[in-house]
């Protein structure tokens, strides 16, 4: 259990000098354009809600809406959109590999498809199962918005939207805040609990568009998902539970709106 709390760093070499310098400076340009100004921009939309005379329960957020009237230009925008989250995955690899990393040394690699997978179902509902109840609660007591996770139109193009909407998702923020942010970390020669809390609180930060408990709840997330990566050195688990409570979450949504009372309908 003391290796789950405390784990040790392991034994990478650490940057000192001009190098170190750079590799700080990469990680602030990093964050400022993909997920860093995510949390920025999120801080300001909680900011905005909270002046909003209406209660934070009585607003709602919706995270993926129709981007166009028109249907093909619509579904031409949604795939773009999840190009840009899969853009920047591939840039969080694209570092990992200048760095000497690469795929297999973040655990992104086909050695363990089945034991991933069954990690992967395992984690999701860790995090899917409870997560849903601090949703209801943190609503309820009024420190979270209604979130709607999708108000796409009825179109035939729906469903694969939000699937591959899902795995663009949690490829970007699995990649970025797990595997090049706390990979990078570590060449900083910070401590796994230290790295584990900054990645964590980043990926809070982008989540406070929903409120406080989105916050926190995404918090949570980090701190035990970054944690299975120091520990396992695997993150396709990682992607693919990610992966699945967001398929459950747009899909849920899109086809249960308006029949469940914490989702309204469209």
């Amino acid at each position: 259990m003391n290796s789950w709390l405390s784990p040790a760093r392991p034994d990478v070499e650490v940057v000192t000098g001009r190098e170190r310098r750079l590799l700080v400076t990469e990680i602030l340009v990093v964050a400022t354009v993909t997920l860093g100004l995510s949390g920025l921009r999120s801080l300001i939309s909680l900011l905005d809600s909270l002046a909003a005379p209406a209660p934070l329960a009585q607003r709602q957020v919706t995270i993926d809406r129709p981007l166009a009237t028109d249907a093909w230009v619509d579904l031409a925008a949604q795939l773009a959109s999840s190009l840009q989250l899969l853009a920047w995955g591939g840039l969080g690899l694209y570092l990992l590999l200048r760095a000497g990393s690469g795929p297999r040394g973040v655990g992104l690699d086909g050695r363990r498809p089945w034991r991933d997978l069954r990690a992967a179902c395992g984690l999701a509902a860790l995090i899917g199962i409870p997560g849903l109840g601090f949703y209801l609660v943190t609503r309820a007591i009024g420190i979270n918005l209604t979130v709607v996770p999708s108000v796409l139109d009825d179109h035939w193009w729906r469903v694969p939207v939000l699937l591959i909407s899902a795995f663009a998702n949690s490829w970007a923020e699995e990649v970025l805040v797990v595997g090049w942010l706390l990979s990078t970390l570590r060449r900083l020669g910070l401590s796994e609990n230290r790295s584990l809390l900054l990645a964590a609180a980043l990926r809070g930060s982008y989540h406070l568009y929903q409120g406080f408990g989105g916050g926190v709840g995404n918090l949570v997330m980090g701190l035990v998902f970054g944690r299975y990566w120091q520990r396992t050195g695997r993150l396709w688990p990682l992607v693919w539970a990610h992966t699945l409570i967001d398929v459950v979450a747009f899909v849920g949504s899109a086809l249960l709106a308006g029949k469940v009372s914490f989702l309204p309908g469209n």
